[in-house]
């Protein structure tokens, strides 16, 4: 009986949120270019790209091209996979933008345009199926 009731608690105990690992300077100003390798996907449109396997060196990206439905969605795990499937471990150039608000970092994330070989990864996620959605 005392087993059944840890276990139960277990499985109803909350899931312990764990924060991403990108820790690195965010720019902070629109036109300002970066690019490293991408190191953590977040959700359908947030990644991490830094140049080395330090996370102090990381910086969080918001797509600026793309609007993913939320990780909790129903398809918001595909929409992270699909992501990571395209830039996971490959090498971005992103630039700095504004974003609706007239703000360049959002939510601790930098928002910014980025191309995968030249070519904006919105328009990569829209080739391989994702569609737009989220808030």
């Amino acid at each position: 009986m005392k087993w059944l009731l840890i276990l139960t608690g277990l499985l109803l105990a909350p899931a312990v949120a764990h924060a991403d690992p990108c820790e690195g300077r965010l720019p902070d100003r629109a036109g300002a270019s970066f690019s490293g390798l991408v190191r953590y996907i977040g959700d359908g449109d947030s990644l991490c790209a830094g140049p080395n396997s330090d996370p102090s060196t990381w910086i969080e990206v918001r797509l600026s091209d793309f609007n993913a439905p939320e990780l909790h969605s129903p398809t918001g795990r595909a929409d992270r996979d699909r992501l990571s499937g395209l830039v996971r471990g490959r090498v971005l150039t992103c630039v700095a933008v504004r974003g609706r608000n007239g703000r360049v970092i959002v939510y601790d994330r930098v928002i910014a345009s980025c191309r995968l070989n030249g070519r904006r990864v919105g328009d990569l996620l829209r080739a391989a199926g994702g569609r737009e959605g989220g808030d």
